[in-house]
């Protein structure tokens, strides 16, 4: 049951839909139905277009004006419904407004309790990390701590590194090549882009694009090796470091899982030389890749990890969980201002649990795995398909010209556009956006899963039919 701004609640057959009075209507952009719809999108895309900056990045490729969502389908302004496949880059674990969440962010509005408390103790925060503590590897639950940050992962990630470099007294960083880690300064520095700064880049393993042109387990052995003895060459250049960060999915990097063998041996590396090993679970945290933790597939315990995404339940929410010794900070010494948001916390606290009780982690592995068997079969028919890959539900696809083998940037978009012309919305990502990637939400069922498998075959032919 939804409480509408003129105060009246509704509730229809089937899924619950919202109703607004036709001035409320006015005010929240959601425009009547019928013909004017369109019109009204166009002219909010417009308005978008003039006033916001150069920088936006989805509004570009995926000009859609959303107005109602429910699980995997969203609901533009012009009625027409997508699959969702982007879900807040990873943020929507159970898909939009799921029933859980709402209820969580409703109980804390109607009891008053304060929605803004900076870091104050509060039970909304006691419940949350209660759960998150509960869902943590064990061995890094029994002695941790957590600083919650500013609302997104690059916050995060900031956090993280300012607390290591504090704990080690070493300015250093170890990265690898593909990373992405966020858009503030320190974050940045450690992605994959980065030129100019304090970072030893070390090399990411992968099967397809192998630095070492051979791939596979060899491959993954060829970098750990490069890593251990640039590590251990006095003469190597690098800056004594104060932590190694790692994706356990290289995400917007083109959707590269990490090795289990050779993420056990970074582990082994960094704990014989005491560097702190980060890492970064902003999008493969929550159930994911098929483990509640990314790193649970190796069995890897971090000295930090960094979450976001979906640990809000679709709102903002950054948190660091650490090793106890690593929490050498005075009072103030890492702060913000938003970093109690107790709707968050609550929305978080119900998708943590809601993950954990309905098993969606191993639900996501064996979805993701089914999905990548298709698209595997998918891709014997389409040459311009180089690879597919991916854990759980993070899949990717890396498209190719048949004939050379490099990345195709053009054809990737123009894959995009095809899905969003029938309804489902996917997103590119890689060295060369050349990776279409698929994030469903963990709620994804079978029916649901065929209904973007069938999208997607049939817009690949299409975008290679297209003049790029």
């Amino acid at each position: 049951m939804f409480e509408t701004q003129s105060g009246r609640c509704i509730r229809a057959g089937g899924p619950t839909v919202v109703a607004l009075t036709e001035p409320a209507a006015a005010a929240a952009q959601i425009p009547p139905q019928g013909g004017r719809g369109s019109a009204v999108a166009e002219g909010i895309l417009r308005r978008q277009a003039l006033r916001e900056s150069a920088a936006r990045t989805y509004a570009r490729s995926l000009p859609v004006v959303p107005v109602r969502a429910r699980g995997l389908t969203i609901e533009g302004a012009d009625g027409r419904r997508y699959l969702d496949c982007l879900s807040g880059a990873g943020t929507l674990a159970l898909g939009h407004n799921h029933p859980v969440v709402l209820e969580a962010i409703r109980g804390v509005l109607d009891s008053g309790a304060p929605l803004h408390v900076l870091d104050l103790a509060t039970p909304v925060k006691d419940a949350f990390t209660t759960e998150l503590f509960a869902n943590l590897p064990p061995a890094l639950a029994a002695d941790a701590r957590v600083q919650f940050c500013g609302p997104a992962g690059t916050d995060a990630v900031e956090a993280a590194l300012k607390l290591v470099r504090a704990a080690t007294g070493r300015s250093g960083l170890l990265a690898f090549t593909g990373a992405y880690h966020g858009m503030t300064a320190g974050a940045l520095d450690a992605s994959g882009g980065a030129t100019d700064v304090r970072v030893t880049r070390l090399p990411y393993p992968q099967d397809y694009r192998c630095p070492f042109g051979v791939g596979g387990p060899e491959g993954a052995r060829l970098a750990a090796r490069w890593t251990e003895s640039l590590l251990d060459d006095p003469k190597g250049g690098v800056t004594a470091p104060a932590g190694m960060i790692v994706e356990p999915v290289q995400g917007e990097g083109g959707v590269h899982p990490a090795p289990d063998d050779w993420l056990r041996r970074m582990r082994e590396i960094t704990a014989a030389r005491g560097i702190p090993l980060i890492a970064d679970e902003v999008q493969t945290g929550v159930g994911r890749t098929g483990a509640f933790w990314g790193v649970d597939h190796a069995g890897v315990v971090p000295d930090v990890m960094v979450m976001s995404k979906a640990i809000g339940g679709s709102l903002p929410l950054a948190v660091i969980v650490y090793r106890a010794e690593l929490d050498v900070w005075a009072p103030g010494a890492h702060a913000g201002t938003f970093r109690g948001n107790q709707l968050a916390m609550a929305a978080g606290t119900a998708t943590l649990a809601y993950v954990r009780r309905n098993g969606l982690a191993e639900r996501a592995a064996a979805l993701g795995t089914r999905m990548l068997a298709a698209l595997r079969g998918l891709a014997a028919d389409q040459p311009c398909v180089g690879d597919v890959r991916g854990r759980g539900l993070m899949i990717g696809l890396e498209l190719v010209d048949p004939e050379t083998g490099a990345a195709a940037p053009a054809l990737a978009a123009a894959v995009r556009q095809e899905c969003l012309d029938r309804g489902l919305i996917v997103e590119l990502g890689g060295r060369h956006s050349s990776v279409v990637r698929l994030l469903p939400p963990l709620t994804l069922t079978d029916e649901q899963a065929d209904a973007v498998l069938d999208r997607l075959a049939d817009a690949l032919p299409a975008a290679v039919r297209r003049p790029l």
